[in-house]
């Protein structure tokens, strides 16, 4: 975390007593406090824009490895006390039928910056947007369409979550679309139930060799003005491009296409978001 620099000259300053360094053009030090000659406080921020957003210290100036391993090395703040959004990590493998090991993504944050809420916890987590806003929408972006009733006899799990969020009514099913699924079925059609609630099904198949940008705009326009939550299931993404999942699925998206869903969702009224199923012992290249 940046915490503090020492102003040694106009342009040269020391950041925790490590080597000095070289302000340039598009990072600004902002003084804090009083200005003391050569002792003078300062945070290092990049001026992008005139907004108010938090920023991440260049890299420039501070290694990514060091400090707290915070999503982007966005400021870490122990509680959500005067935030309007936040990157929470959540590392479990409860609920995993497959290959574990996402409870170990968050281990991998000096390297990855990667963050995950468990798929369990999903319904959870709508749950508590349904007491703020009433249903939502989702953007739900995955391999699998995580809507079985049971799976190994058990209610919850990483294959039932969007199954009890309907059962709970935490969904506003005309407004729900699933991106990418694709891979291993439990039954001659595995997305009869989604449809059957009003959910849109985009199979893989339907993505292949094509830019998202166009599909995007009809989510958006389904989306409306309303309440949306997006899940974004890392093994929506071809194993060739994201290894590091514990049910891989051949013939995904690629990381363009996830890029353009992401992007797509300017605009929409996001209220919360989940990154899922990211699974370092698979991803022997860190990629």
């Amino acid at each position: 975390m940046l915490s503090s620099i020492k102003i040694v000259s106009k342009t040269r300053a020391v950041f925790g007593g490590s080597r000095g360094f070289k302000a340039c053009a598009s990072q600004t030090l902002v003084k804090q406090g009083n200005f003391d000659g050569d002792q003078s406080n300062a945070s290092c921020t990049r001026r992008m824009s005139g907004n108010g957003f938090n920023v991440p210290p260049s890299a420039e100036f501070v290694a990514r490895v060091s400090g707290i391993a915070t999503m982007c090395k966005l400021p870490f703040q122990k509680t959500a006390h005067g935030l309007d959004a936040a990157f929470v990590g959540v590392p479990i493998d409860t609920g995993t039928s497959n290959r574990p090991g996402a409870s170990l993504a968050l281990c991998n944050m000096n390297t990855q910056k990667l963050y995950l809420v468990p798929k369990p916890g999903r319904s959870e987590i709508l749950l508590f947007l349904l007491f703020r806003h009433g249903p939502v929408g989702l953007i739900h972006v995955d391999a699998h369409a995580d809507t079985s009733d049971m799976i190994l006899g058990e209610k919850i799990g990483h294959g039932t979550p969007f199954r009890r969020c309907v059962d709970e009514g935490l969904l506003d099913c005309k407004r729900v679309v699933q991106i990418g699924l694709r891979g291993s079925g439990y039954s001659p059609d595995n997305y009869e139930w989604s449809r059957a609630q009003g959910f849109r099904v985009v199979e893989a198949v339907e993505c292949w060799h094509k830019s998202l940008v166009p599909l995007m705009e009809e989510v958006r326009s389904q989306m409306g003005t309303g309440p949306v939550y997006l899940s974004f299931d890392i093994d929506s993404l071809d194993p060739a491009f994201a290894p590091g999942t514990g049910t891989p699925e051949i013939a995904g998206l690629t990381p363009i296409q996830g890029l353009e869903i992401i992007r797509g969702c300017r605009g929409v009224n996001l209220v919360g978001c989940d990154l899922v199923e990211v699974s370092p012992p698979y991803d022997t290249t860190g990629r």
